[in-house]
């Protein structure tokens, strides 16, 4: 149990990243220049250990720490899932195992494991409306699982930093483009990160007509930039974005995160207590904070085990 404005409360985060050694290993290999030793200098992070275990190891001291309950481990690059299927393996009562997918290239099969099939349109090219697509959240409905959909600007950080082209196409970002579909998959959690990152107004839109699509808080949200002329940007903070969230979709429909992801930072307890303080400040009730910060999660995931 972590400390909080609310008291002690169960946290389970919904969105971090595990930057396995096999997700190095395949950002490394667009550039022959790069080594692993090399990125990890340019970077200032500590390199993961060959097993992913050993990672999860790392990440269950990390949590340990934190006071952090559980946490949704994202395998992201795609084809590593088996490395998150190995931690939350080794560690099923602390991990939920996230993956990738590019679903050009989707096999139901090698997903067996995953809570969750992690989606990137802009990133792999493709709309969400298209037949790949659909396989994905044919798979998701008949397994009981939830598919996670970025939306709004993508910025992988890690790639600017290790000099690596990031040619993704907006024009797949739209939260508008998941209407038909999650009206097709009712049963289907859908989850779109960061209030949509950037597209705040339409992924409100989208959750409010579809009681499938969950918003996920997760990173600093400085996409809140583009919410007003630039001039006018000290009214714009997150509270007003809580606000307007909890207004549309109440809380029973947020998820907490945090888009934690590398060593030596660990989990990004800042981003906690930013939230935490947004929302205490708007007078949220201790029931609905558990909810928030956990219980939201483990209620889509099907857990057997509360929290």
């Amino acid at each position: 149990m972590r400390e909080s404005p609310w008291g002690p409360i169960a946290i389970a985060d919904a969105h971090a990243h595990f930057f396995s050694h096999a997700f190095f290993s395949a950002l490394v290999a667009q550039n022959p220049d790069l080594t692993l030793d090399a990125a990890g200098a340019m970077l200032g992070w500590t390199m993961p250990p060959e097993d992913p275990v050993r990672l999860a190891e790392e990440w269950v001291k990390e949590l340990d720490r934190q006071r952090v309950a559980r946490a949704a481990l994202m395998a992201s690059i795609a084809g590593d899932e088996a490395s998150v299927i190995a931690a939350s393996a080794a560690f099923p009562k602390r991990f939920f195992a996230f993956a990738m997918v590019n679903p050009k290239a989707w096999q139901a099969r090698t997903f067996e494991n995953i809570r969750a099939a992690c989606l990137f349109p802009a990133m792999h090219g493709y709309s969400v409306q298209d037949d790949a697509a659909r396989a994905v959240f044919d798979w998701a409905q008949t397994r009981r699982r939830v598919v996670f959909v970025h939306c709004g600007v993508l910025s992988v950080g890690v790639r600017a930093k290790l000099g690596l082209p990031s040619p993704f196409d907006m024009r797949f970002s739209n939260p508008i483009d998941l209407h038909a579909v999650a009206l097709r998959y009712p049963s289907v959690p859908i989850v779109v990160p960061h209030f949509g990152a950037g597209y705040f107004r339409e992924a409100l839109m989208l959750a409010d007509l579809c009681p499938n699509v969950y918003l996920d808080t997760a990173s600093s949200n400085r996409w809140v930039r583009y919410l007003e002329p630039h001039h006018l940007q000290s009214r714009v903070d997150l509270r007003r974005v809580f606000r307007q969230a909890l207004d549309v979709v109440g809380p029973s429909r947020l998820l907490f995160g945090t888009d934690s992801s590398y060593f030596p930072r660990g989990w990004h307890d800042a981003i906690f207590e930013q939230q935490a303080r947004a929302l205490y400040e708007l007078g949220l009730t201790a029931p609905d904070a558990r909810a928030i910060f956990g219980e939201n999660l483990m209620r889509i995931l099907a857990s057997e085990d509360l929290l």
